[in-house]
C-alpha cells in the first residue's frame, strides 16, 4: 500500500509499472484477484468510451444550459484550420462531450468525481491511435491515473464541497497528467512532477457552479483541464521539474481547500453563480421547475 507519491515512485520500482503497482494495491485493498479488478475497470472504460461518442453526436442538459459544444469542437477540428494541436484539440473535445452527457443525466463513470469525469477519459482517447494502446494498456492507463488520484484523495480532497474545484478538475488534470506521462515511457518520477505542475496552476481554483448544477462553468472547465493535462505531461516528459516537491505540492492544495470560503465550494453562493446572468439564469430554471 502507498499512502504519497513518493511511495508510489518508490514501491512502483518493485513493479513493472505504477498501474501494476495500482492493481496489486486494489487486490490488497479490495480482496478481488487480479482478473476481476481488470474486468471492473474494463466496465469503466466502456462506459467512457459510450460516453464520448454519444456527446460528440451531441446532447443538450436538462436545463438547457449547455449542450452541443462537443460537436461544435468536433466540426472545427475536421476543417483542419486551427491554433492548437490536433491531438489537445480532441482532447478537449472529448472532455466537452462526457460532461455534456452528465450533464444530460447520462451515464459517465466518475474520474474521480461526476463535475470532473470528462478529463481522464477525454484526454486518454485522444491517445489511443497515436501511441497505438491495445486494450490493457489502456486499461494501465486508468490504473496509473487511478493511483495517483488515490494519494490526492486520501491527503487533500477530490469534491468540490470540500475544497472548490481544484480538487476535482484540478485532481482530474493531475491523474491524467500522470497517466500520459507513463503511458508515453515517462518514469514515475516524471509522471509526480507532471502532477506537481497541473496541481500548482489550479491552486485556488473556486467551485461556483451556476444554479448549483454541475454545467456552467463546469462543462469548459474539462475542456482546459484536458488540455492542462497534456501540457503538463509534456513538460514533465521534457525533464522539467516542480520546485515545490509533488507531495508538497497536494498538502498545499488541501490547505488551500481548507482556507477557501465556503461561497466558493460548491454551493453556488460565489464567483459566476452570483454575476448578475449567473443569478438571472437561476432565476429562470427555477421558475421551469415550478
Amino acid at each position: 500500500m502507498f499512502y504519497t507519491i513518493q511511495d508510489i515512485i518508490e514501491q512502483s520500482a518493485n513493479y513493472s509499472s505504477v498501474a501494476e503497482l495500482m492493481i496489486q494495491t486494489e487486490i490488497e485493498l479490495t480482496g478481488r484477484d487480479k482478473e476481476q479488478i481488470l474486468a471492473l475497470m474494463q466496465k469503466n472504460l466502456t462506459v467512457m468510451k459510450q460516453s464520448i461518442e454519444q456527446g460528440v453526436d451531441g446532447v443538450q442538459s436538462v436545463t438547457g444550459l449547455t449542450g452541443y459544444d462537443a460537436t461544435k469542437l468536433n466540426d472545427y477540428i475536421e476543417k483542419g484550420d486551427f491554433y492548437s494541436g490536433k491531438t489537445i484539440l480532441q482532447a478537449v473535445r472529448n472532455a466537452i462531450a462526457v460532461n455534456e452527457v452528465n450533464a444530460k443525466m447520462g451515464l459517465i463513470c466518475a474520474t474521480p468525481t461526476a463535475g470532473s469525469a470528462g478529463i481522464v477519459p477525454g484526454v486518454l482517447m485522444a491517445v489511443i491511435d497515436r501511441l497505438q494502446l491495445d486494450e490493457r494498456a489502456q486499461l494501465d492507463f486508468l490504473f496509473t491515473a487511478g493511483a495517483f488520484g488515490l494519494v490526492i484523495a486520501n491527503n487533500a480532497s477530490i469534491a468540490g464541497a470540500e475544497g472548490g474545484c481544484q480538487a476535482e478538475v484540478g485532481s482530474a488534470s493531475a491523474m491524467a497528467s500522470a497517466a500520459l506521462v507513463c503511458a508515453k515511457g515517462g518514469s514515475a518520477l516524471q509522471a509526480a512532477h507532471a502532477v506537481a505542475i497541473t496541481l500548482k496552476n489550479m491552486l485556488g481554483l473556486i467551485c461556483d457552479p451556476v444554479a448549483g448544477l454541475v454545467e456552467v462553468p463546469c462543462v469548459k472547465r474539462n475542456a482546459l483541464g484536458a488540455s492542462q493535462a497534456m501540457i503538463s505531461a509534456d513538460m514533465a516528459l521534457a525533464g522539467i521539474q516542480s520546485v515545490i516537491p509533488p507531495d508538497e505540492v497536494v498538502t498545499t492544495m488541501y490547505r488551500v481547500g481548507r482556507q477557501m470560503p465556503s461561497i466558493f465550494k460548491e454551493t453556488a453562493e460565489g464567483g459566476l453563480a452570483v454575476s448578475p446572468t449567473g443569478k438571472k439564469l437561476q432565476e429562470e430554471i427555477l421558475q421551469q421547475k415550478k
